[in-house]
């Protein structure tokens, strides 16, 4: 490969591509760089086919930590290990795009390796990591109807209410956004489209989608001008004569057959039978057919264009729904009696049970990338096992597409979750599919809404989703015709709420989630060369009118959420306090937070900030620890009364604990009217004495007394004149609050408690430093 290099500015930042300078044994790579964040794409060709009997595409997002100067955070392992959430999601986003653009007939190995190099913490790589892949695939050898462009669209409301779109906002503005739309078009048509909103109108993404159409041509415009100028010439796919044959002969032999199936419309038992057609053709002409997958590839074309022409042609849906009527719709809340929160939600004869629970803010996830740690308060998880369409199969860590759905009902919901000082649980949903056919994602976003309604959780505003399919007529026709791909220029069918049979016959499968007032979240797929404006702008209100429907009769199951968590989620209560007195509340050590821990049985958390969150199943041991914190870090007053615990006697008084970890000094003069010779005869270590506080010091130290009242007057023969207070000798001197007693409790990023070895420990349990922390009536003097 020769080094070329081509540049395009976008939104003030300059686009570079480059090839020619790193990996030279590829197919094709290209290394991309916008401001200081850098990515290198490298798409490989195999030499054979396949014999898989479809296109084996891989995409793979590979972030390494040294692009942002980062060591991994574990003792152990210092190596990146499997893919992050985020790297699997941006994997996909470019998987769904480029896909459908690969001819039908391609059955070589083609592998996507995107590998993060540098990230300056602005410019997000997985937009330009997109364009580097368009580009690497646009020059190489590799058969694609590329290219195409990618980008991010920010909406902004300003304060005058005026609404501003911005073309790939950066991190910063990233938090401010309202609308985050990534939409992937070639020739003014969207290929995809990702999502996350705050309740937006139609409209507005419909603006936002037409805006990035308008970048994308440039992006398209730039890989064409350097196609020219240095791309390989693209190797011919040849047609597949003998395949043609079978599809031939399956059409003549089987379509009727198919269309009866058609109308059984549940997944399982239409994949039996085709499975059966297959076995049946292969055993009576497998002399004639070099190739079992050959048959498989001819029954799967002839069944998905049955199911279309039944309904582009005749507007016959599989299980006889008109195309924007949505299937029968069934919900329960409060299932599981245990859980925090429960549902299960029924669409058709996919069902998912969704499951809340609720945690303190130290249950939330860290998060470790090139950019450095974050935490994720909200977390959904899908599951997808195969039972969910009568099969049998691996159970084990997730797959790529149960993260990606997950995700997506994740999205979904995050706008509507209430701000951590309303309502401050870290909160976990788990969307179990039971059933499965078609739209699943949608069902847990419906499922998640119900069961976190259940739980106690005030959500802004109840969320529902619904995933709209599409037909096109151009996949029909003669046998050399169908192994192209279909166009939305011919008619089409657009179709509300698409069942399995739908969806793996069809051309899109176009997910909205939102409530009443708007958009949260949008995924598209398409399986053709794109969208129009039309077929968007149809689908958008269609997913609105059905999205409507689900919401009423979701909130006929419960109208809000219940006005308090579970009795078994745990209670939690947040307090502010000085962050000068973090130290006091941790401790030497951590040891006054594990006190406090071991002593009333709650979870104590402390941000750098000052927020202190205090959790336990017990509203009582929550109180009692909050009193404790508050007894340590409030100014203590002249008058104040306490019964404390003495925890030294020395020759000239004794140091009473009067909360823990604050200690003051009863002088020899101060625990009696009488003379007192030995503090010994008065006091012992361990004992509880009532005491007042007498003054605090310049020093901050705390002088107590043990007497109330006025003194009598002391004669001389009453006893000799007690000894004037000594100095106290360095060795018992405390400056209860320094600094450096805080043993690093503070975290770097201060968004949840104290480090971890505090947090854990404090949890252990063990022996109280005291029985009562009752501070009496706070008199005064």
């Amino acid at each position: 490969m020769k080094q070329s290099k081509k540049t395009l500015q976008i939104n003030g930042a300059t686009l570079t591509l480059e090839t020619g300078i790193l990996a030279q044994q590829a197919t094709s790579a290209v290394v991309g760089r916008m401001g200081d964040t850098m990515v290198v794409t490298t798409v490989v060709m195999g030499k054979n086919d396949s014999t898989l009997g479809y296109f084996p595409l891989n995409v793979e997002y590979v972030e390494r930590l040294y692009a942002g100067g980062r060591i991994k955070g574990s003792r152990w392992v210092k190596r990146e290990g499997r893919p992050s959430d985020e790297a699997i999601l941006t994997a996909r986003m470019i998987d769904r795009t480029i896909r459908p653009l690969f001819p039908k007939e391609l059955k070589k190995d083609v592998q996507v390796v995107v590998t993060v190099l540098s990230v300056d913490g602005e410019n997000n790589p997985d937009i330009l990591a997109a364009i580097t892949t368009y580009a690497a695939l646009a020059i190489s050898k590799i058969p694609w109807n590329g290219p195409i462009g990618t980008t991010r669209i920010g909406l902004i409301t300003q304060k005058d209410q005026e609404e501003e779109f911005i073309v790939n906002p950066t991190a910063t503005e990233e938090d401010l956004l309202e609308l985050d739309l990534i939409v992937s078009s070639k020739n003014g048509k969207v290929v995809m489209i990702e999502a996350g909103a705050k309740q937006v109108s139609e409209e507005q993404v419909s603006r936002g989608i037409s805006l990035a159409r308008e970048w994308n041509a440039k992006i398209t415009n730039l890989i064409e001008e350097w196609v020219k100028e240095i791309g390989d010439k693209k190797v011919e796919v040849q047609k597949d004569e003998k395949l043609e044959e079978v599809i031939m002969l399956v059409e003549k032999s089987y379509k009727d057959r198919m269309v009866e199936l058609i109308e059984k419309g549940v997944n399982s038992e239409v994949t039996g039978e085709l499975d059966a057609i297959v076995e049946k053709i292969w055993g009576l002409e497998k002399e004639n057919i070099e190739d079992k997958s050959k048959v498989a590839e001819a029954v799967d074309y002839i069944f998905k264009k049955a199911v279309r022409e039944e309904i582009v042609n005749r507007k016959k849906r599989p299980d006889g729904r008109a195309i924007d009527q949505i299937r029968p719709i069934s919900a329960q809340v409060g299932v599981l009696p245990r859980t925090h929160g429960s549902a299960i939600f029924s669409r058709g004869e996919t069902q998912a049970l969704s499951v809340a629970t609720l945690g303190p803010s130290s249950m939330e996830q860290l998060i470790e990338g090139p950019e450095g740690e974050e935490t994720k308060r909200y977390m959904h998880h899908y599951s997808f096992p195969p039972y969910s369409v009568g099969e049998t199969g691996r159970l084990g860590s997730p797959s790529r597409r149960e993260i990606g759905h997950g995700a997506l009902a994740e999205r979904a919901l995050e706008p509507v979750i209430p701000d951590p000082i309303k309502f401050p649980y870290a909160i976990r949903v788990v969307s179990e599919i039971m059933s499965s056919n078609g739209s699943t994602s949608q069902a847990a976003v419906c499922g998640s809404t119900l069961s976190l309604m259940d739980a106690g959780v005030p959500l802004l505003a109840p969320v529902a989703g619904i995933a709209i399919g599409l037909m096109t007529r151009s996949s029909q026709g003669s046998s050399g015709q169908a192994r192209s791909k279909s166009s939305t220029d011919d008619e089409y069918v657009v179709l509300t709420d698409i069942i399995g049979l739908e969806d793996f016959a069809g051309d899109m499968d176009f997910k909205v989630a939102g409530t009443e007032k708007g958009i949260t979240a949008i995924q598209l797929d398409v399986k053709i060369d794109g969208l129009s404006d039309e077929i968007v702008s149809e689908t958008l209100a269609r997913a609105k009118k059905a999205r409507l429907e689900v919401l009423e009769k979701m909130l006929s199951i419960i109208p809000q959420a219940r006005e308090d968590v579970s009795k078994y989620a745990p209670k939690i209560k947040t307090v502010k306090i000085d962050p000068e007195k973090i130290g006091e509340v941790i401790g030497s050590g951590g040891k006054t937070i594990r006190n406090i821990s071991a002593t009333t049985g709650a979870t104590v958390d402390v941000a750098e900030d000052g927020t202190v969150s205090i959790s336990s199943i017990s509203e009582e041991a929550v109180e009692k620890a909050a009193n404790w914190v508050d007894l340590i870090t409030r100014e203590l007053h002249k008058g104040e009364v306490f019964e404390g615990i003495v925890k030294r006697i020395v020759s000239f008084g004794a140091f009473v604990e009067i909360v823990p970890g604050k200690e003051g000094l009863v002088h020899v003069s101060e625990m009696s009217t009488e003379y007192v010779r030995d503090p010994h005869d008065v006091l012992k270590i361990g004992q509880t004495v009532k005491v007042n506080v007498k003054e605090m010091d310049e020093h901050g130290r705390i002088n107590l007394s043990m007497l109330f009242g006025e003194r009598p007057e002391r004669t001389r023969e009453e006893g000799p004149a007690r000894p004037p207070r000594e100095e106290r000798p360095r060795d018992d001197r405390r400056e209860f609050q320094r600094r450096d007693d805080r043993a690093g409790s503070r975290r770097e990023s201060g968004s949840r408690g104290g480090s971890r070895p505090f947090r854990r420990d404090s949890r252990r349990g063990g022996r109280a430093p005291f029985d009562s922390l009752r501070p009496d009536t706070r008199e005064r003097r």
